[in-house]
């Protein structure tokens, strides 16, 4: 749970810094570019011999869903929404991670369900009556949330399934997996002709590939490894209250309390349900067993 919390705070700050100095920039080369910076910064720790060919291959393929489409899509949606408003409509990704996680197991798990639903439903009442009227911003956010959750579940069951220690090694091939779908992009739309950024932005974009994309996604990955599926789902939306927080302090944007108050109140009852219904559910099965 440290690491997921730690997490969030990291990617809590990315979405004020892409909104207000990446405007301009090209959302396929931002992709690329944060990626590369977050290959170099795990490549050091690669071992590729100790990692098998079917092994680097699905590692890959997760980053290049988790990573790189997510991030093209996501940052594409900044042209129609601000920071503040992109944090709030990824309220949804809990559900996406609980129904997915399902699915591939498949099976029903009510209490991871109710917790992802809690959680959304938090989540929402934060948005309120968000002041975005960009349905393509908000179209693409969705179909990132959605590419955020098959990343976190297909990673976390290649783990168990495939006995994957989560080592700093086997996220560099997962970010370069990422990194080659947005190059792939990059070199196919020839984004690379017209990118000419500032100084400022390439700092931005270095901060981050280092920050939130290297170290905060590798301690996202190694806690979702470590928790329940409904507690995973849950925290997907603490990120909302304290990108909030930080667009308030930081960036001097205006927060209603009237609904950050409820809806984080929401959101933390929301990781605890979990592991509230699992306590009442191992005790249950202790009287009966008794």
């Amino acid at each position: 749970m440290q690491s997921l919390l730690l997490s969030s705070l990291l990617f809590s700050f990315s979405f004020g810094l892409i909104g207000r100095f990446l405007g301009g920039v090209d959302p396929v080369m931002v992709a690329l570019i944060r990626l590369c910076v977050a290959v170099l910064v795990f490549l050091p720790f690669l071992r590729i011999g100790n990692v098998c060919g079917a092994d680097r291959l699905l590692l890959a393929g997760i980053g290049a869903i988790q990573y790189g489409l997510m991030y093209i899509v996501y940052i594409y949606a900044f042209r129609w929404l601000s920071g503040h408003e992109v944090a709030l409509y990824t309220v949804v990704t809990p559900l996406y991670v609980s129904v997915l996680h399902d699915l591939r197991k498949s099976r029903f798990h009510a209490y991871y369900f109710m917790a992802a639903l809690l959680a959304t439903v938090g989540g929402g009442v934060l948005v309120g009556r968000s002041s975005g009227h960009g349905w393509g911003g908000i179209a693409l956010i969705q179909i990132s949330n959605v590419c955020f959750a098959f990343g976190q579940v297909e990673y976390k069951l290649l783990c168990a399934r495939r006995g994957l220690g989560g080592s700093a090694g086997h996220f560099a091939l997962l970010y370069a997996g990422g990194a080659l779908l947005a190059g792939i992009v990059a070199l196919a739309g020839n984004h690379w002709r017209s990118f000419a950024p500032s100084q400022e932005a390439w700092l931005v974009m270095a901060y981050l590939g280092i920050v939130p994309s290297a170290l905060g996604f590798f301690f996202w990955n190694r806690g979702g490894r470590q928790v329940q599926a409904g507690v995973l789902a849950a925290a997907n939306n603490v990120k909302i209250p304290l990108a909030v927080l930080v667009s308030l302090v930081v960036f001097r944007e205006s927060v209603v309390w009237g609904r950050f108050l409820p809806g984080g109140l929401l959101l933390l009852l929301s990781l605890w349900l979990p592991y509230v219904y699992r306590r009442y559910a191992m005790r249950s099965h202790k009287e009966v067993s008794g």
